[in-house]
């Protein structure tokens, strides 16, 4: 990555903070504290933190877009590849933490009593996938699909979620699903 491609990056993620910002999310957890990881899912510092059950999902967006660029933009110098990434998670994080999708959160996935994330949190879920784009990108995709796999199954054992869950709850949700996942 050239100093340019770290200025680009860093640029994106802060201009996602001002636009949260400007959406009225809280900067941090209204909470008042600030810890680098919170592990309870039900409860009102989830997605407030620098990092949740729900950082190993980023990182796997990560692992995702940079196999994505890979295949549709194998050219892309891999700073172009990652700013279009960040860009992507960026657009996310923002329709995330929009009314509609709070909503729909609340209604049909395990985040009962959803508000969004903080500013901090959503930046630094983009973090995440940043570390997660870089990671594959040194990687053998066989491994970045291990290590997928992996944090997929600990986050589902460990809390009854994952990025596969999450989306097919958000999407097309399963009442047996929402049954099993309340129940832990």
């Amino acid at each position: 990555m050239t100093q340019r491609g770290w200025l680009i990056a860093a640029g994106l993620l802060a201009l996602l903070g001002a636009m949260l910002t400007l959406m009225g999310r809280p900067l941090t957890c209204p909470c008042g504290t600030v810890s680098l990881w919170h592990g309870v899912v039900q409860s009102n510092q989830n997605s407030q933190q620098i990092s949740d059950w729900y950082s190993f999902s980023h990182i796997i967006h990560g692992f995702i877009f940079f196999g994505l660029s890979r295949w549709l933009l194998p050219r892309a110098p891999l700073w172009h590849a990652l700013a279009l990434a960040i860009g992507i998670e960026g657009v996310w994080e923002i329709l995330e933490n929009s009314p509609i999708i709070i909503e729909r959160y609340r209604e049909v996935t395990m985040a009962y009593g959803y508000l969004g994330d903080s500013v901090l949190n959503s930046v630094s879920d983009a973090a995440f996938m940043v570390l997660g784009f870089l990671a594959a990108s040194r990687m053998r995709w066989w491994t970045t699909a291990g290590i997928a796999i992996a944090f997929e199954l600990f986050t589902l054992f460990a809390i009854r979620d994952n990025l596969t869950l999450n989306v097919l709850m958000l999407v097309s949700p399963i009442e047996a699903v929402k049954a099993w996942q309340a129940a832990g």
